[in-house]
């Protein structure tokens, strides 16, 4: 009975977002005595995987599932948890987990806790501790289903390297037709540059910069910190950028290491969708504008005037430090 992890990848290349699952299912499997198997599917990644603890890995080789669909990836998934009689399947908070983890759920009968922030309370019973109301507060939920899935918020654990010489193993779970009642016709990306979703820093902009044709030290401080870009609602509401960068509550999520606000006000729905992120730096020209109270660090000044310093100042440390 081991602690079952689905490991997202993209492209046959491990996500470091599943890296920071494997970590935690790791830590679980220590409360419990017990170990942890890994389901890769069309993904290499053996050793990387057991780099951060898992103990084998099934690897599922499929051409239908190239391209993520939630209904069939599912049943690999609970297939894999039932092989290996596991109690507890832990996977990522990604869009794509959001979406595969009640389809896994109803299949398991298992309950399950999306956004947890922390190894479990306790294992007997189990109960874990997991952000709510768009990360406003915490709960802390007890599991009673046999089976139990719990969703990692991103960054809310780490990448905690524990080496384990990892074993692979083919896994050819029984699929047919009925299982791809949903089909994927393709997938365009919006950027080939860092994703949001992804990104350890976010460089995110907005009405202050004033126009479109102003966006270029944004992503020149996004390139000289390797983040990814971003904007508020009324931004992409302008056309200024595209929706895919909009960041908030009714945009994507963000739960980076770094966040950095320029010329952004700081409504309540923008605060919402980046309140996980670690630490939040704004800089805006108004002392007043509400973003200052939740900022760990704050600067009152012309963002043009103080961007592009902060990028010299950025370029001389990396040059010196290189």
């Amino acid at each position: 009975m081991s602690v079952l992890v689905y490991t997202e990848s993209e492209e046959g290349k491990i996500k470091k977002i599943a890296l920071e699952a494997v970590s935690y299912a790791k830590g679980i499997a220590d409360q419990m005595g017990t170990s942890v198997t890994a389901v890769s599917i069309n993904a290499n990644g053996t050793s990387e995987l057991g780099k951060y603890g898992a103990s084998k890995v099934l690897q599922v080789s499929n051409d239908k599932l190239s391209k993520f669909n939630a209904e069939a990836y599912a049943y690999v998934v609970a297939q894999a948890a039932k092989a290996e009689d596991a109690k507890v399947i832990v996977m990522t908070s990604s869009a794509n987990s959001k979406f595969l983890a009640p389809l896994l759920a109803v299949n398991l009968e298992a309950g399950f806790v999306p956004n947890a922030v922390g190894l479990p309370e306790s294992t007997s019973p189990f109960k874990v501790k997991h952000n709510v109301f768009t990360n406003k507060a915490f709960a802390i939920t007890e599991i009673t289903t046999d089976r139990k899935i719990i969703g990692l918020g991103k960054n809310s654990y780490g990448l905690k390297e524990n080496e384990t010489s990892a074993t692979s193993e083919a896994f050819s779970p029984s699929l047919d037709a009925h299982d791809f009642n949903m089909e994927v016709i393709s997938v365009d990306k919006a950027t080939d540059k860092v994703t949001i979703a992804d990104a350890e820093v976010v460089v995110s902009g907005g009405r202050g910069l004033k126009g479109p044709e102003n966006w270029g030290m944004i992503e020149e401080l996004a390139k000289t910190l390797g983040a990814a870009t971003a904007c508020s609602k009324p931004v992409s509401d302008l056309g200024w950028r595209p929706h895919s960068e909009h960041v908030g509550q009714t945009g994507k999520p963000v739960a980076s290491n770094l966040y950095i606000a320029i010329g952004i006000s700081g409504a309540i729905q923008h605060l919402a969708g980046i309140n996980a992120s670690k630490v939040k730096v704004v800089i805006n020209n108004d002392p007043e504008a509400p973003f200052f109270k939740a900022a760990d660090y704050g600067i009152v000044g012309d963002a043009f005037e103080v961007v592009p310093k902060l990028i010299e100042k950025l370029k001389e440390f990396k040059a010196q430090n290189a």
